[in-house]
């Protein structure tokens, strides 16, 4: 019997989420995480990670139209909200440097989803954002799973990313961003209790870990065989072992992204996969092996 995830307790936001009650049913939050032990980074050590986030200016490029907004600001507005930033990256630019598309992940020690089984998950909000005027801000849900240190973007047909246009920013937007973010998370939690009450068979095991190793190698030439099947669903921890959909999906997930498997070459070659560094490639596939464990919810 899996334990379901729930939020036992109550809270309420510092500041402006006071007086507003965030989800209904069954579905409750408590503060569970001490802020000393956030992790959270200070603007400094996010000027040695991702530049980017402080660029000053939009790129020549921009139009008339466009209104820059630099992402230190939106995290300075988060944090007024009670997020802090636990990590943030940026892609490699040779040209336009500043200006390139960046991610700052944010999670609130305030929102928690607790399991009954001591599986304990944070939500966290991802935004993403470039200053060369071809990016709105974008905010999607993602979560990150205790046990493993593993974190993952949450997708689903009722969970779409919300996205602010640089032009309409102000800080009353993203208050309300973050409140339907925050306040959909009952569709999260409903999603994660219903694949751990879902019983996965042999073949829906192999089935499932078949098609994450073909989202991995989609666009790719190479292929892989049924031993690495078997080696992205082997558990790296006695938590994610048993046939639940929940360890399932999380065992495997765990061991795409960290490259724990094999694959062949379009010259037959056997080479060791790599660990998933390129934040686009990390969101875009996690957002695609969620939907598709879901698809095997009873």
């Amino acid at each position: 019997m899996h334990g379901k995830l729930g939020f036992p307790g109550s809270f309420s936001y510092i500041y402006v989420f006071e007086c507003f009650e965030l989800l209904k049913l069954i579905i409750k939050i408590k503060v569970m995480l001490d802020l000393s032990n956030a992790n959270f980074k200070s603007l400094e050590e996010l000027k040695e990670i991702a530049p980017s986030i402080f660029t000053k200016k939009g790129a020549k490029s921009t139009s008339d139209k466009y209104t820059h907004i630099p992402t230190d600001q939106v995290i300075k507005d988060m944090e007024l909200l009670g997020w802090g930033v636990v990590d943030a990256k940026e892609v490699k630019a040779r040209k336009d440097v500043g200006f390139q598309k960046h991610l700052v992940v944010f999670r609130n020690p305030d929102v928690v989803i607790n399991g009954e089984d001591g599986d304990t998950v944070f939500p966290q909000v991802l935004l993403t954002n470039s200053h060369d005027g071809k990016n709105s801000f974008t905010f999607t849900a993602g979560l990150y799973r205790m046990i493993c240190e593993n974190g993952l973007v949450v997708a689903d047909t009722e969970f779409e990313d919300f996205k602010v246009k640089h032009m309409g920013y102000d800080f009353e937007t993203l208050q309300d961003t973050i409140k339907e973010i925050v306040g959909n998370l009952d569709l999260t939690v409903e999603s994660m209790n219903k694949m751990k009450e879902t019983e996965l068979n042999e073949e829906q095991m192999f089935n499932l870990a078949k098609s994450f190793l073909d989202l991995r190698v989609e666009g790719t030439n190479n292929t892989y065989t049924k031993d690495a099947i078997q080696e992205v669903l082997d558990p790296q921890r006695s938590e994610d072992m048993g046939n639940g959909l929940w360890e399932v999906f999380n065992r495997v997930q765990e061991n795409i992204m960290e490259g724990n498997f094999e694959y062949t070459t379009q010259t037959g070659k056997s080479r060791q996969a790599r660990i998933i560094k390129n934040f686009k490639q990390d969101q875009d596939l996690n957002k695609k092996m969620f939907s598709k464990a879901l698809e095997y919810v009873a």
